[in-house]
């Protein structure tokens, strides 16, 4: 079969105007933007934090660039997730790109999942608004109390009574509940006993965030910084009370809900790591040129040619085995594209770090400063060898495929 890994030409112009509005719009406005977190309650948006975001918003919004991720629905410009990856890679050049397109995690995946297994009044009350830009929401899987990296393992409690489930338990690590605007969760719980298959045990169910019994432990920090005002939150909850409707699916239908939820989600993860490399190596080239050491810019000192060269050819591979799994990914066969899934799930992240670990390099002590967005951009990516599953567990996924090749046991 005939890999096609571009796009349309009417697809082409969509991206250049996503590009221009990335490059011409929002990253000029991104210091002023971070440095207004802290002037005043950390977990609120400021009025020029509040007046630059919802600024760029309604303006692509009112251009008609919105919405991109939608790829399997008649609600998008029914874009392929080969065609979908250019637009990730596009907006991950900056912290402010996915939100400004409303192409944000962990939103995007939440609204898959309210469209694809939501009931009307679902779609209504969160679908909706959360398709409009107009709220916030999370997705709470995550537990200090297992290893979390075995889904099997989540253990918080669902348990039915009357016309409620009644929940009960820890989730840490959820990302965007820190901020003000969101206004729904979606939980990862165990409905089931261990008389049933692993994979039976679970279940996926909504709650609203102002549901009495959740109690708000802590924002947790990453690296020493808790990404305020989105930031990932730390929950307790005690005795919840959930209407059996929020139930999505039913009881024990969790894990068919989450891969159709991560494995799109990892694609465009990786493509916005990509972005943040060529971030990274653009900035990278332009220091190296303009900066001089020794008589000679930069660029000719030492190694640096070699480097640079190193991070093109990185990226570009690394950008090609992405492209490869969202083609997979856009032949139907979710089951078909995991190991290439896995495949960048490492790769794209651990070629993104090195590439900023370089660009900061060029720029000695200032890359590791406030005064660039470098050591920010690590900190980012060197997160995503973690989220949706650490290396250790997507690595073992790819050698299980390859080895099933020469065996008919198990492994």
């Amino acid at each position: 079969m005939q890999m096609n890994l571009g796009m349309r030409a009417e697809i082409r112009a969509l991206l250049e105007r996503v590009e221009a509005v990335v490059r011409d719009e929002i990253m000029p406005l991104e210091a002023e933007y971070h440095a207004e977190v802290g002037q005043g309650d950390r977990w609120t948006y400021t009025p020029r934090q509040a007046e630059i975001l919802e600024g760029l918003k309604a303006r692509a919004k009112a251009e008609g660039l919105w919405n991109f991720w939608l790829t399997d629905s008649a609600r998008g410009f029914g874009l392929t997730t080969v065609e979908y990856a250019y637009f990730a890679e596009a907006m991950g050049r900056t912290p402010m790109g996915a939100e400004v397109f409303n192409c944000n995690a962990p939103d995007t995946g939440n609204m898959e999942v309210f469209e694809r297994y939501g009931t009307e009044a679902m779609k209504a009350q969160w679908l909706v608004p959360l398709l409009e830009g107009e709220i916030r929401s999370a997705y709470l899987m995550t537990e200090p109390e297992v290893a979390s990296s075995d889904a099997t393992n989540i253990a918080m409690s669902c348990v039915r009574d009357g016309d409620h489930y009644v929940l009960n338990g820890q989730k840490w690590w959820a990302t965007g509940a820190g901020d003000p605007r969101c206004r729904v969760y979606i939980v990862m719980v165990r409905t089931g006993g261990d008389d049933l298959p692993k994979h039976q045990r679970h279940s996926m169910i909504v709650v609203p965030a102002d549901t009495p019994g959740i109690k708000k432990l802590r924002p947790m920090e990453v690296y020493g910084h808790d990404d305020a005002p989105h930031g990932h939150m730390h929950f307790k909850f005690d005795n919840v009370r959930v209407p059996a409707r929020n139930m999505l699916l039913g009881e024990g239908r969790g894990f068919e809900i989450a891969q159709g939820r991560l494995g799109p989600g990892r694609i465009h993860h990786c493509m916005r790591a990509i972005g943040q490399a060529e971030a990274a190596l653009e900035m990278m080239c332009k220091r190296s040129i303009a900066r001089e050491a020794f008589g000679k810019p930069l660029a000719q000192l030492g190694a640096n040619y070699d480097i640079i060269a190193e991070c093109r050819m990185e990226i570009e591979q690394a950008r090609l085995l992405c492209l490869k799994a969202a083609w997979v990914m856009d032949q139907g066969d979710a089951r078909a594209a995991a190991p290439w899934i896995s495949q960048i799930k490492v790769v794209a992240p651990r070629v993104a770090l090195r590439v900023i670990d370089e660009a900061v390099q060029m720029f000695g002590a200032q890359g590791i400063s406030q005064d660039v967005p470098l050591a920010s951009m690590w900190t980012h990516v060197r997160t995503l060898r973690l989220a949706d599953g650490p290396d250790a567990v997507h690595r073992r996924q790819v050698a299980r495929a390859e080895l099933r090749k020469h065996t008919q046991a198990r492994v």
